[in-house]
């Protein structure tokens, strides 16, 4: 009988990138698009004429913030503004600049996997709006918000801007929204964006810019398996390509092999084979409408509080409290 050998891996990296490309078909998490260098990308992105997220997005904060400001300091009471993958906090800003000026009782909590982001962010503030108390927690979602949870029985308002919920199917997305909720007490808010279907011309431009910056964006995740575990993969012959369907609202990116190879990870003691125009599957971006977002509400336990919605009606940002 063949005696069975258990992989063993030092970082969840390996342990996923070795799933994802031993699987059929393979994928890999874009969640491994983001290092320094992914992080610098993805900030060229959202300020791609083509990616309108981030400009529908600051639309809503820019217009409304006086109403979300008192949404989220109703009764005086304090808070913390819990800011799952924080980013840059470009648009966030706007928001804690009117905090500030309404003398809310409050202290911010910026949660990345980044902590080269964290860095930057809490940097910019102190610079930038120096009166704003910065926590900020490096780890994953869950890992911080158990951790902030268990420290204080302050009021949360949790953001998830940028439509990240997007990344996950709508199983994943319920899934997501039930633990959130699990962590939210009675005045909890939970503040989330969503992308909403619209011109599907619209998306497909938005993540396959003609500069090429999602391309490189999404090959970034080739390039770390490079770096970090000794992979030997070339850039130029994969492909970055998109598609979107309209009737489920689901986008997804593909990186395409555009000629047969054998890919050699030494770190993972690993070959991996393409055929020609064989995919690796690396980012889902859903869109929704309203009756989706109340039936992943529904589902999740969470009830829709209120919502706002910019000038172009492409993009909303969701209040939930528990149910």
């Amino acid at each position: 009988m063949q005696e069975q050998t258990e992989t063993l891996f030092e970082t969840p990296f390996e342990e996923e990138v070795h799933t994802g490309l031993t699987d059929y078909p393979k994928h890999l998490s874009s969640k491994y698009f983001y290092d320094e260098k992914g992080d610098k990308l993805f900030q060229d992105i959202m300020n791609m004429p083509e990616y309108y997220l981030t400009d529908a997005e600051f639309d809503i904060f820019s217009t409304k913030t006086e109403k979300i400001t008192q949404l989220f300091s109703k009764d005086s009471e304090s808070f913390n503004l819990i800011e799952l993958g924080a980013g840059d906090g470009k648009k966030t800003k706007i928001l804690l600049q009117n905090l500030v000026e309404n003398k809310a009782n409050f202290k911010y909590l910026p949660i990345d996997i980044s902590p080269n982001v964290l860095d930057q962010l809490s940097s910019s503030l102190k610079t930038e709006i120096p009166e704003v108390v910065v926590k900020p927690e490096q780890g994953t979602y869950f890992e911080a918000l158990e951790n902030i949870a268990s420290l204080t029985d302050e009021k949360k308002v949790i953001l998830f801007l940028g439509s990240n919920i997007g990344n996950l199917l709508h199983p994943q997305a319920i899934d997501f929204l039930t633990q959130v909720r699990e962590l939210m007490h009675k005045d909890d808010l939970f503040f989330v964006g969503f992308d909403q279907k619209k011109n599907p011309q619209t998306i497909l431009d938005a993540y396959n810019d003609s500069t090429g910056i999602t391309a490189a964006f999404n090959k970034n995740v080739l390039t770390r398996i490079n770096s970090e575990l000794e992979g030997n993969f070339d850039l130029d012959k994969f492909l970055h390509w998109e598609v979107y369907d309209p009737e489920t609202g689901t986008a997804k990116s593909y990186l395409v092999a555009k000629e047969t190879q054998v890919i050699a990870i030494k770190k993972l003691d690993l070959e991996v084979e393409f055929a020609q125009w064989e995919t690796i599957h690396t980012e889902i971006s859903q869109k929704y409408d309203d009756k989706t977002i109340e039936w992943l509400a529904e589902k999740s336990g969470l009830q829709v509080e209120t919502q706002f919605t910019d000038s172009k009606n492409q993009y909303k940002n969701y209040v939930f409290i528990r149910a």
